[in-house]
């Protein structure tokens, strides 16, 4: 038997969703019957996406063009997102990352970008759908991170340093927004099989002489389960936050990681 999450006719913004984690997101909130918008930089993409979504789920899907570092785009897609379904329950904050590098090897124009990026991008949504969520007192919403903000990965300097910074942004708005009924949660994945991490392979390949094979192996034998995992192992957890069913989880950071992660807490 099927659980109701509670989630059709909800409306749901899945930032960074053409492709990878954030696709697998908006897939799994559609066929759980939510409307959803999706939005990319890449026009061609985003419209395959939204094909592809809508035609296997039945769901109304809204694709915006939109560029995460720009202030004014992330307004439009609220705002354009408002007009057209008269509420914003659910965002799910997922940016693509920045590249692999080395501390030192990273010049400050890129530690820029990365904030804007990574951390500005969620704080610029968050202020934009926030009011929405506390007039209708229900909302949810969830950033995801990476397990580097938890276990710091190697040549990932710019993710594992403002990764971090979005639980304390997280654990903030869980406390504040809560008397709301607007629920607030990060979750991290570890290595999952999308075409960011097969680029971050393929430079490391590059980069340290070894087999792009090689490097993938290696980060397979550091996971317990031994593989990487599929985008929708992460969506599932996702799908589940965002419902009606987690209606008393607010401010946890949960990783979907394979065991990846040593620490206990």
């Amino acid at each position: 038997m099927r659980m109701d999450l509670g989630l059709r006719g909800r409306v749901a913004i899945v930032t960074g969703s053409s492709k990878g984690i954030g696709k697998a997101i908006a897939l799994g909130l559609a066929e759980e019957g939510t409307r959803v918008v999706i939005c990319a930089r890449k026009r061609q993409q985003l419209e395959e996406a939204r094909e592809e979504i809508q035609s296997s789920t039945g769901s109304e899907v809204l694709a915006l063009q939109a560029d995460l570092t720009r202030r004014s785009d992330i307004k439009g897609l609220v705002k354009e997102t408002y007009n057209r379904f008269r509420s914003i329950d659910i965002l799910v904050n997922n940016a693509g990352g920045p590249p692999a590098t080395t501390f030192l090897g990273t010049p400050e124009r890129e530690w820029r970008h990365g904030v804007n990026l990574l951390l500005m991008s969620v704080i610029r949504m968050c202020r934009e759908v926030i009011p929405y969520m506390r007039k209708q007192r229900w909302g949810r919403i969830v950033n995801m991170t990476s397990f580097a903000a938890k276990q710091p990965a190697d040549r990932l300097a710019i993710s594992n340093t403002i990764r971090a910074g979005i639980f304390g942004l997280s654990k903030t708005l869980s406390n504040e927004l809560a008397e709301d009924n607007v629920l607030v949660n990060c979750v991290c994945p570890g290595w999952t099989l999308t075409e960011r991490v097969i680029e971050l392979a393929k430079a490391q390949s590059v980069e340290m002489g070894k087999p792009y094979e090689e490097i993938v192996h290696g980060w397979e034998s550091t996971i317990p389960l031994k593989r990487l995992a599929q985008p929708r192992e992460i969506a599932n957890l996702v799908v589940f936050l965002a419902s009606e069913r987690a209606s008393y989880i607010t401010g946890a950071v949960i990783q979907v990681d394979g065991g990846l992660i040593k620490a206990l807490l």
